[in-house]
């Protein structure tokens, strides 16, 4: 039973009954005398501002809106503090008219709740993190998994449906505060089952059991021979290039067959896969190339004394030249580690100068549900065709998305190319993201839109509400610029 002077919030399915004074589950939503507010500040973009996050005044306007379209092609309205659709009824909270380049438009804006949602968290490094398949775990709760490994990076799947409504209570509620911290770009440690503990934050090296990466790999190990064989021609007669998945040899590999550099009688362990190119010659680690080794040297055989010879000189190299060691044959044809020459000191300089600085990228991926539609148009299967006829344009708090092929909306974005606090969540628990959909103002009446709902930039701008004006991201191309659709087949209606 609610007290008298409570109010009831029906921004998403928790529905909170909140004092005066107080705010509700979510933080985001408050009593204030008895209305229902929002408390952070609603987000626009302005293309003309050039210091930053600078704050610029409202627009102050003398006359009421005749009913003519505004055009002012320099601000973008974000969903970020716009508020939700929930429940399925409710029009979008803003759908926001604007003429751009003599077109009229309308950006349709809502702040989605995301039970079906995630993060792909991408980590620039070639040292071993744990199997494919394990779980990834954040305060002790499974959280997600790692998953299939791509070019020098590791990549876990982290959240889903699953872990955020699928398990216990607290595995719901860690799962949503993980979602949350790597979207908001806070760091986040997670311990993979049966492998490392890796700190991620957005844009930032990841640090993997206590060390801060400095560079992702410059190619497996085959690829590394392929790169600088040339420049290791003449100066040393032979290089393996370690590397948990690909270990490279020069004498054998076909850069250095076409450089016509001779046999050295080398013999490895592991898996010959093509000449040149070694499987499994490690088990996964976080030592060289990615291998559990210390001493390189412990995957070589003996050499072959038949075609070895008593001076050859042997480079030891990591995908990183983090690890490298240069070694002379005795007259047993034993390894003796020497000094590494200036000659090759250019050459592991070189590796290190081509690998790029280590990152984690952190992408938040969901999918437009029921209510969300329905915000946009009283047929949300017609909002569906017409993003994927790309008559509709989809951002993420005015970050370009990538929108998934097949049905529905699903759609990823590269969190660090939104402003800052773009995300929130809801106890149920769930994940609170932004989301536009802009197109042609025709477009829009011809898919059933909530015509009666649309209104001009300026009545946006010139309300009370509290608004925070900011500065896009450089790196994205602007929501509002107008592009042609694409052409369609001969024949077609379009």
């Amino acid at each position: 039973m609610a007290d008298d002077d409570a109010i009831r919030c029906d921004a998403c399915p928790v529905l909170c009954y909140i004092k005066p004074g107080r705010t509700g589950a979510c933080d985001r939503y408050a009593n204030d005398k008895g209305q229902l507010v929002r408390i952070d500040p609603h987000v626009v973009l302005d293309r003309a501002l050039s210091r930053g996050d600078s704050v610029v005044p409202f627009l102050e306007r003398d006359r009421e809106w005749d009913g003519s379209i505004v055009s002012r092609s320099e601000t973008f309205v974000t969903a970020i503090g716009a508020g939700t659709t929930y429940p399925d009824y409710k029009p979008a909270p803003f759908i926001i008219s604007s003429a751009v380049q003599g077109v009229d438009m309308v950006t349709v804006v809502t702040e989605g709740i995301f039970s079906y949602c995630g993060v792909k968290v991408k980590i620039d490094t070639d040292r071993y993190l744990g199997l494919e398949t394990n779980l990834v775990r954040a305060q002790g709760e499974p959280v997600g998994h790692v998953t299939t490994s791509e070019y020098g990076s590791q990549m876990l799947s982290l959240g889903g449906v699953r872990h955020l409504t699928g398990g216990s209570r607290r595995e719901g509620t860690v799962t949503c505060e993980t979602l949350l911290s790597l979207c908001d770009r806070k760091p986040v440690e997670l311990k993979i089952d049966e492998g490392a503990t890796v700190v991620v934050q957005a844009g930032k090296p990841p640090i993997v059991d206590g060390v801060r990466e400095e560079r992702m790999r410059v190619g497996c190990g085959s690829a590394t021979i392929g790169m600088f064989a040339k420049q290791w021609q003449g100066k040393v007669d032979e290089v393996v290039v370690v590397d948990d998945h690909i270990t490279g040899v020069l004498s054998e590999h076909q850069a250095g067959k076409l450089l016509g550099i001779p046999e050295t009688g080398i013999e490895m362990k592991g898996r010959r896969s093509t000449p040149g190119r070694y499987f499994r010659v490690a088990e996964p680690g976080t030592a060289w190339g990615g291998t559990n080794i210390d001493d390189p040297l412990s995957i070589l055989r003996e050499f072959d004394p038949k075609v070895a010879w008593p001076g050859l000189r042997l480079l030891m190299v990591s995908t990183t030249g983090e690890h490298h060691a240069y070694y002379e044959l005795d007259e047993a044809l034993r390894p003796v580690e020497r000094e590494l020459p200036a000659t090759l000191s250019e050459s592991v300089a070189r590796i290190k100068e081509n690998c790029e600085p280590a990152l984690s990228t952190v992408l938040f991926m969901g999918g437009a549900g029921g209510s969300l539609r329905a915000g946009v148009t009283e047929n949300p299967v017609r909002l569906t065709h017409s993003v994927r006829d790309a008559l509709t344009r989809v951002t993420c708090g005015g970050a370009p998305v990538y929108v998934w092929p097949g049905g529905g909306i699903t759609f990823m974005v590269d969190v660090s190319r939104m402003p800052e606090r773009a995300f929130g969540y809801v106890p149920t628990p769930a994940l609170v993201a932004p989301i536009e959909f802009t197109l042609k103002l025709t477009d829009y009446s011809d898919l059933g839109g909530h015509m009666d709902h649309v209104r001009p930039l300026d009545s946006v701008l010139q309300s009370s509400e509290s608004r925070r004006h900011l500065s896009p991201n450089r790196e994205n191309p602007w929501p509002l610029s107008v592009t042609k659709p694409p052409k369609s087949d001969p024949g077609s209606n379009q």
